[in-house]
């Protein structure tokens, strides 16, 4: 019973470090950001400052458009692509299905790192604008939304498809 009771405090210390191992250093720099000195230091002046001069930064505006862009635009033909791939693979039986399911899964399992890193070299040679870019993030998010979509088309009555 006092073993029981000591590894349940034990189990609870350990999710508590975690957790402030994890979040902690986020918020150290979220109260730094408000800091009026440039430096890191414990904040002896509360500002906005650093806010307020983000609005004034056109190049940082238009990353962020940049991003949202791009996030909007994958989100569409990764859904698009992903749900006709996934009632392909679900509704026909053909010559190479089990190949093609095979090939979901690396994208998943191997870090976007590594992933990101081989895309900037395959796609080199047609530039590194916001296409490259697109085509990257497509690559990435479609085996997610192929492997969604497939789960959940198998819970799904035939009759509904009709």
């Amino acid at each position: 019973m006092a073993t029981t009771r000591m590894l349940e405090w034990l189990g609870r210390f350990y999710i508590v470090l975690l957790l402030a191992f994890l979040y902690l250093p986020i918020i150290i720099m979220a109260l730094m950001s408000f800091n009026a000195s440039p430096f890191y230091q414990l904040p002896l002046e509360w500002t906005t400052d650093w806010y307020a001069s983000l609005q004034q930064n056109d190049q940082l505006i238009a990353a962020t458009w940049n991003s949202i862009e791009i996030a909007v635009i994958t989100t569409i033909i990764s859904t698009v692509l992903g749900s006709m791939a996934s009632l392909a693979l679900y509704r026909y039986e053909f010559r190479g299905k089990k190949f093609l399911q095979a090939l979901l899964f690396p994208p998943i399992a191997i870090p976007w790192l590594i992933t990101g890193t081989a895309m900037l070299i395959f796609f080199f040679g047609i530039g590194r604008g916001l296409i490259a870019i697109l085509l990257g993030h497509v690559a990435l998010a479609l085996p997610y939304v192929i492997v969604v979509v497939s789960a959940r088309l198998q819970t799904f009555a035939p009759e509904l498809e009709e």
